[in-house]
């Protein structure tokens, strides 16, 4: 899907984080934001060649990227990465918390402190130490976060994905009790919900044949990619488009789920 197209004057110039950026929807994200002529900062942490090449992309297209390395499932470096991209760009007025990953498939009865810990730190802790770090970037002049949860946020998730679905439920509601905080300053938040989307998450945590059951509840009919999630992000982001939204959270999955 080509973005170039479209324009919403007030992204322009935005100066605006997006986590987990190097690949899937982040990747898609960062293209389509530069493309509206924001400058962006794309985090990663262990894809440095596909996060160069998304920088590339955008500038060859004539945008404005800089790179962030840092691990989300540390507090510190989340931290640090959110200072880290205010300092390259002059400032922070979006933050995109797109950062996470199953981390692994394991039934509940099998789940460790470990497990819960390293799913949780990535998934849930991740975005309340970055939107944290990044409200004193905000405060004066407003701005806007977005949070990327999911549909086993609502449905329980299955196969071992319970964990990552419940760190997913709580980024919902965590966005709820953040929008209600953060108006105060004029920082709106709101969150999109993919459904099953394919990209580099499904390659690694799901099998074909789940992959084939779940394409089976979908109205749709077909499985989505990043791109079709791109625009809800954009229009979450945009106070023209979505100005009065706040705590919403937007699902994209084809039918799968009409809440």
């Amino acid at each position: 899907m080509d973005f170039t197209s479209l324009k919403i004057p007030d992204l322009n110039g935005r100066k605006v984080l997006i986590t987990g950026a190097s690949t899937g929807i982040g990747a898609a994200c960062a293209k389509a934001f530069a493309a509206q002529g924001a400058r962006v900062a794309i985090h990663y942490n262990s894809s440095a060649d596909a996060a160069k090449a998304v920088e590339t992309d955008i500038e060859n297209a004539g945008g404005h990227a800089a790179l962030v390395k840092a691990d989300f499932s540390d507090s510190g470096e989340v931290r640090r990465a959110v200072e880290e991209a205010a300092d390259i760009l002059g400032g922070l007025d979006g933050l995109i918390n797109n950062a996470g990953a199953m981390v692994k498939r394991v039934k509940y009865e099998d789940a460790t402190d470990a497990d819960y810990d390293a799913i949780m730190d990535l998934n849930a802790r991740s975005v309340v130490a970055a939107t944290r770090a990044a409200i004193p970037h905000m405060k004066e002049k407003g701005g806007f976060i977005v949070n990327t949860s999911s549909i086993a946020g609502r449905n329980g998730a299955s196969g071992g994905a319970g964990l990552y679905g419940s760190s997913k439920a709580f980024v919902s509601n965590v966005t709820r009790g953040m929008a209600k905080e953060l108006i105060a300053y004029n920082i709106r938040v709101n969150a999109v919900a993919p459904g099953v989307i394919l990209t580099p998450f499904q390659e690694r945590y799901t099998k074909q044949e789940q992959l084939d059951a779940m394409l089976t509840t979908i109205p749709q009919g077909r499985l989505g990619v990043a791109e079709d999630c791109v625009g809800a992000y954009l229009f979450l982001a945009s106070a023209m488009l979505s100005g009065y939204m706040i705590g919403q959270v937007l699902e994209v999955n084809g039918g799968q789920l009409m809440p």
